[in-house]
């Protein structure tokens, strides 16, 4: 398992670790609910470090990855960042990435453990354009900070006002010595994501921590992020998502451009949208007080109609929560559905969780 840069910090903290797709991660510091709420009223701070990146640069590499992926690239401006989705031909993914464009080069922001199939994929289709792939994992690291008062803790370490950052709008600050780039973060809470060179890691983590008190910041593990995510309806590659999955199931419209010309796996989706509706579509799940597993199966008078991906216990809810994939005939909200042989029962429920 491939340690975080700044495992001896955390385990400063009190932090609890654990491993995803071979890289470790902080599974919390001993209160989830605490760590939850900061990101809620105030500001937590999460080390991601544990994501993997790719760079792509030469003259082509716009029109090189436009054709590789869902999302609009040619068009995306310097400076701007957007979501997208690698898929097969036949329309199932292989991965999805954060695509941050600067004035020389693309980088892709991934989940752990999908640098090497990323690049493989990639590299395949790299035929005679001026385009190179490198692996970017080992040059930087994000830290990221979550919550309501997100802004006022940059302001206070960068040394003047920060404007909050829209989503997938990006802006380079100096923060501890260190030339940072912040990339606004879409969802429900405020947030921004901190791309830092891996040499300074550790100056901005302190920087971050020692302003932080004030503002009430928390450091943030993988536990309480992950009742966040399942919480807005957000699914995770090797989650929620995985070889099989094609993006409309998992409703990923925000990362498909339907304006855009070719790409692999075009044809797929534009049938699925044509013919308006899949099979099968990623729902919510209320779960009251069962702790069920993922791969657990949904049933419905004793027919597997779909099965559960993500389990959280929801602060916001109450209750444990989930996310799984249900057949097209039971997607009302306020369906009630088995789970596995019952007599535990699974409610359907709109995305976000409100």
């Amino acid at each position: 398992m491939e340690p975080l840069s700044l495992h001896f910090l955390h385990e400063q903290a009190g932090a609890h670790f654990l491993g995803v797709n071979g890289r470790e991660v902080v599974a919390d510091y001993g209160d989830v609910e605490a760590e939850y709420r900061a990101a809620r009223q105030a500001v937590a701070l999460h080390d991601a470090t544990y994501r993997e990146a790719l760079r792509i640069t030469g003259e082509d590499r716009a029109s090189f990855l436009h054709g590789m992926v869902t999302q609009e690239v040619k068009g995306l401006a310097a400076g701007a960042a957007t979501y997208a989705a690698m898929i097969t031909v036949k329309g199932s993914m292989v991965a999805d990435a954060r695509i941050i464009r600067s004035e020389s080069e693309l980088l892709l922001d991934l989940e752990p453990g999908l640098g090497a199939k990323v690049l493989e994929f990639l590299g395949k289709f790299l035929i005679s354009e001026d385009a190179e792939l490198h692996e970017a994992t080992g040059e930087l690291g994000i830290l990221r900070l979550m919550g309501p008062r997100t802004a006022d803790l940059l302001g206070a370490v960068t040394g003047g006002p920060f404007a909050a950052l829209p989503p997938d709008a990006t802006r380079t600050v100096q923060l501890a010595g260190q030339e940072v780039l912040a990339v606004g973060r879409p969802g429900q809470e405020p947030g921004v994501d901190l791309l830092v060179p891996r040499s300074g890691l550790e100056a901005v983590w302190k920087a971050l921590v020692g302003a932080g008190g004030a503002f009430g910041l928390k450091p943030l593990g993988w536990r309480a992020q992950e009742a966040l995510r399942v919480e807005a309806g957000v699914p995770r590659y090797g989650q929620d998502m995985v070889d099989t999955t094609i993006p409309l199931e998992a409703n990923l419209t925000n990362a498909i451009s339907y304006n855009k010309g070719c790409y692999i796996g075009q044809e797929v989706i534009a049938r699925a949208t044509f013919r308006g509706h899949m099979n099968r579509k990623l729902s919510g799940l209320l779960l009251g007080t069962t702790e069920a597993a993922p791969g657990t199966e949904l049933k419905k008078d004793g027919k597997k109609v779909g099965w559960v991906t993500s389990v959280v216990r929801s602060p916001l809810k109450g209750q444990t929560v989930a996310l799984g994939y249900v057949h097209r005939d039971h997607l009302e909200p306020g369906t009630v559905l088995a789970l596995g042989e019952g007599p535990a029962e699974a409610t359907v429920a709109a995305l976000p969780f409100t």
